[in-house]
């Protein structure tokens, strides 16, 4: 099983950078870029109701389930 973070492509689409981000969701770069780069262990809910009230999105538009055994 793996979660995909897709953090990257809603910033994409939605033409904000890291910085700007972190300014306004109130996260450092460094915890910004971990989730990003999809190397988080976890994301608290209020974090991720930030990123998506900033990002005008849902959070499965950045988060994605993809079962491994389905994928083999």
């Amino acid at each position: 099983m793996a979660i995909i973070v897709n953090l990257d492509v809603m910033m994409a689409k939605r033409k904000i950078s890291l910085n700007e981000l972190s300014e306004k969701v109130g996260l450092t770069l460094s915890n910004l870029s971990i989730l990003k780069t999809g190397k988080a262990k976890a994301i608290r809910f209020s974090t991720l109701e930030t990123i998506c009230n900033v990002l005008d999105c849902q959070p499965g538009d950045i988060l994605e389930y993809v079962n491994d055994a389905t994928t083999r």
